[in-house]
């Protein structure tokens, strides 16, 4: 039996506000102390970091989190990404960095692109994918630029690089079996994860039911006030109806 519905309670305006900037920590000055740590204690909280390639003063998430830790330096991101690997990168709702503590609700992703066929990663041979992960395995982590031993198409769009082995290195990417593990600018310095992280063995991946708890805490705690299209943001449609039926109270 469905318990009762809970009442509606109303938050007005100014209230809500409040709320919203104490959640993403905006109403203090230094909510997560100061120094490298301050770095990987603010993804944590916030749940991810969207990396931006808009560069005015400087790139979006640079600034994300100079709001928050005054002393922030770049290198206190390069620190946490690559020597000390508490954060790492993958897809919210855009390419962000997340605390490397929450890796297990990011498997079942990862599995999904693993197994998926078609869509953009439709041209990617698999033969192509096993003969880059052999190449980073006998020489180490590489960045699109090491490659150069093969034939340049034209671009699809904007964004598109004229190396055929970029997909592959997404796809490997976007699958888990490799992981970005330095990052300049926006080059990117992709490695095996295994050997990036150190595992021996990989976590144990997390239960749909434990991703949609895990969505919705980090929405709640790092927004206070959420709807539930926001959480769901670019999930695959078949995950959206055990987020919904997670609703906390």
């Amino acid at each position: 039996m469905l318990p009762p519905p809970r009442p509606i309670v109303h938050v007005r305006k100014p209230n809500a506000r409040r709320l919203w900037l104490h959640a993403q920590r905006l109403d203090t000055r230094t909510p997560f102390g100061e120094g490298p740590g301050a770095t990987a204690a603010a993804v944590e909280h916030l749940g991810y970091v969207q990396i931006d390639t808009i560069n005015v003063i400087e790139r979006a998430h640079h600034h994300i989190l100079w709001a928050r830790i005054p002393t922030y330096r770049r290198e206190d991101l390069h620190r946490a990404q690559t020597v000390e690997k508490t954060v790492f990168e993958y897809w919210t709702h855009a390419l962000s960095y997340v605390p490397t503590k929450n890796y297990r609700f990011f498997l079942p992703e990862m599995r999904r692109r693993r197994n998926a066929t078609g869509g953009w990663f439709g041209q990617v041979k698999r033969q192509d994918v096993r003969k880059l992960l052999s190449r980073i395995r006998k020489e180490g982590s590489l960045t699109i630029r090491d490659i150069e031993d093969e034939v340049l198409v034209e671009k699809e769009h904007l964004w598109a690089s004229r190396k055929p082995s970029r997909r592959a290195l997404q796809l490997a990417f976007y699958a888990g079996a490799l992981t970005v593990s330095a990052r300049t600018g926006m080059l990117k310095t992709y490695e095996l994860s295994e050997r990036h992280f150190g595992w021996e063995r990989r976590p144990a991946s997390a239960s749909e039911k434990q991703v949609s708890e895990y969505l919705l805490d980090r929405a709640l705690r790092a927004q206070t006030i959420v709807s539930l299209d926001s959480v769901c943001h670019h999930m695959p449609g078949e995950n959206l109806p055990s987020v919904r039926s997670s609703r906390r109270g």
